[in-house]
């Protein structure tokens, strides 16, 4: 038979395509192995938002020249977010000849036709969709595990914030039909999954805008749900135990979102709300369309209405016209919120965005000493928050083996807080008590003392 590897870099949404392009593969024959330099197939899914993405991708691509050289039916295939951007396509032309397919986000659906012409026609094959359509349905997924799945319910993205290349390699928002996303919800409740996480670039305007012909548009068509009653629908599916989502944009958080943390039984009291910046100056700038003083009343109004409630956000240092007080904002805001966690990242530029065309670049120096300083900040708050948990007895999904210690066990709470601890592996795929015995900044150690019926 012959074998296939796919790789990803970025996010869930990407993650969730390589599982729909490793279930073509499956389909047309193509069976997983481990090796990428030995498989017959490749698939590279990339990711442009940041520029330490890109060098990996070429990093891990210039990898493959002489096992494909050698071995002259094997098939190289490059997809995803960076194909959208003509400058790489130019590269890969230029210096990358092993490269036998590239597509993009948009066409997804069409790369088993795609990779059968390239490898029967023995040329190579660029097909890149500027626009995007309406979100194929039925298409195959190899998913990565049985008891949890990401669940796409929407591509794309209308905010344009000025530093992200997304809207112009996602393209617009296009919602799938509720029908849609909830038969997908149920047909993963009867396999036995447990836990979904629903995804999209900004999943709180889903359904607000038809940009792209038959898209979902919860103003027009039946039934008329946004974000919130969708989670409301999806609630009421028996078998689903946990129900999580990402990524939620502040200038689109509802009222009556934040109250489902408050009524519905199965979503996770966890958000990840990204701020970007403490600084009201340069949240304009980034055209984020909220202030300061919006964000942290959306995080009071969260509290209030689920005050267990974890919150993570993702910090951006160093935007083109960053002051030392602008950062002192930012240092405030992550003082006065507290984050469970925070994904932080230097400013990057990329090209095409209103941002790269600034002037008023900050330094590098600066951006990294800022940075550790920030760091230094959200580690303190993370470590007295872990302190919270000691004793705490928790359930925990066991998802596998852990990354730093492949005889322990390990898995997430229902407020992310990632737990290991020792245990049989037929624990795996269930949910399990842990009484936490060792808190620590990144995760929780304990001990199994039950486990759920």
């Amino acid at each position: 038979m012959k074998t296939y590897h796919v790789i990803t870099f970025g996010c869930q949404m990407n993650e969730r395509d390589s599982e729909t392009i490793a279930g073509m593969l499956e389909d047309m024959g193509y069976v997983y192995t481990e090796d990428p330099k030995s498989a017959d197939a490749v698939v590279l899914n990339t990711c442009s938002v940041r520029e330490n993405a890109d060098k990996r991708f070429f990093g891990v691509l210039g990898q493959l020249k002489n096992p494909h050289e050698a071995r002259p039916g094997m098939m190289v295939c490059v997809c995803g977010c960076m194909m959208q951007q003509q400058h790489i396509i130019d590269q890969l032309k230029a210096k990358y000849s092993w490269v036998d397919l590239a597509f993009g986000t948009h066409n997804l659906a069409s790369f088993p036709e795609l990779f059968k012409n390239a490898s029967s026609e023995k040329k190579h094959i660029i097909d890149i969709w500027q626009e995007g359509r309406a979100i194929s349905e039925g298409l195959p997924a190899a998913r990565a595990y049985d008891f949890k799945a990401y669940v796409n319910i929407m591509q794309g993205c209308n905010n344009f914030c000025s530093y992200c290349i997304v809207p112009y390699t996602r393209g617009r928002e296009r919602s799938r039909r509720p029908e849609a996303v909830l038969s997908e919800l149920r047909q993963l409740a009867a396999s036995g999954c447990k836990e979904v996480m629903l995804l999209g670039q900004n999943v709180n305007s889903y359904g607000r805008a038809r940009s792209v012909e038959g898209s979902y548009c919860a103003e027009t068509d039946e039934p008329h749900l946004d974000f919130a009653g969708l989670l409301r629908e999806a609630d009421k599916i028996e078998g689903i135990e946990r129900i999580r989502f990402m990524t939620s944009h502040p200038k689109d958080l509802s009222d009556d979102l934040i109250d489902c943390f408050r009524d519905l039984k199965h979503l996770c009291r966890q958000i990840h709300l990204p701020v970007q910046s403490g600084s009201t100056k340069v949240l304009k700038e980034m055209n984020r369309v909220y202030d300061r003083e919006k964000y942290l009343s959306l995080v009071r109004k969260l509290r209030e209405a689920c005050p267990e409630i974890a919150i993570s956000t993702d910090i951006i240092v160093g935007f083109p016209g960053e002051t030392e007080e602008d950062f002192q904002d930012t240092l405030s805001l992550v003082e006065e919120v507290r984050y469970d966690s925070a994904f932080t990242f230097i400013y990057s530029v990329r090209q095409g965005t209103p941002a790269a065309e600034r002037k008023d670049q900050v330094p590098e120096e600066v951006k990294h000493e800022r940075f550790n300083r920030l760091i230094d900040a959200i580690h303190r708050i993370q470590e007295e928050k872990a302190e919270q948990y000691r004793d705490a007895e928790l359930y925990v999904l066991t998802e596998g083996f852990s990354r730093t210690d492949d005889t322990m066990l390990t898995g997430h709470t229902e407020s992310g807080r990632v737990v290991d601890f020792p245990g049989d592996p037929s624990l795996i795929g269930k949910m399990v008590k842990v009484r936490i015995t060792k808190p620590q900044t990144f995760s929780l150690y304990g001990e199994v003392i039950g486990q759920e019926a």
